[in-house]
Parts: C-alpha cells; structure tokens; sequence
C-alpha cells in the first residue's frame, strides 16, 4: 500500500511564504512523476507544478516565478516552495505521484490535502 503524506500547509499572510512536503511510503520501486495539484472552494482541481524523475518541471502560469517544485528522488519526496502569496492561492493542496512502478504494477496516488489560507 502506497501512501502519499503532505505537511506545510496553514496560515500566511499576503506576501508571506510556505514549504509544502510529500513524502511517499510504501513498496515503492520507483515514480516517474511527482506534483501538486490545488482546489479552491467552488472550482476544479487544477495543476499547480509537476516534476519527472528526470527533473523537468512544468507550472501552471498564475504561480510561474512565485512557487518552485524540487524532488529528492532518494526519500520519495517532493516539496512546494511558495512565495509571494496572494489570496488566490488560497486552496487545498493535493500531492500527486504518477507512473508508480510498485509489486502490483504501474499505479497513481494522491495525498488527503493540505490547507493552504492566505489571508490577512
């Protein structure tokens, strides 16, 4: 069984920053994709940045120059650097590991979430 645990998420004030975390657990033998995806009350899940196990990363352009998506392929983990926050960044953020070669076979996971609230 595969888990995807975040931390980091909370409370910040505009213009403020965060470091979201995503570790994965399990009988992992590899994962080709890691990112994060966010949902705001009211709208569709959305990309915010992905990572490949090679270390391309892709943004979405509202966070493109703001946020930073780093991996350490060793720990299974991926982290969300987040400065400059808006209040639209406001959301629940969701971690995301994709192409997961595991005894079962190839598979997709996500996290529970994470709060993210900018805010004054």
């Amino acid at each position: 069984q595969v888990q995807l645990v975040e931390s980091g998420g909370g409370l910040v004030q505009p213009g403020g920053s965060l470091r979201l975390s995503c570790a994965a657990s399990g009988s992992i033998f590899s994962i080709g994709a890691m990112g994060w995806y966010r949902q705001a009350p009211g709208s569709q899940r959305e990309m915010v940045a992905t990572i490949t196990s090679g270390g391309s990363t892709n943004y979405n352009d509202s966070v493109q120059g703001r946020i930073t998506i780093s991996r350490d392929s060793a720990k299974n983990t991926v982290y969300l650097q987040m400065n400059s926050l808006k209040p639209e960044d406001t959301a629940v953020y969701y971690c995301h590991a994709d192409w997961v070669v595991t005894p079962q076979g190839l598979d997709e996971f996500w996290g529970q979430g994470t709060q993210v609230t900018v805010s004054t």
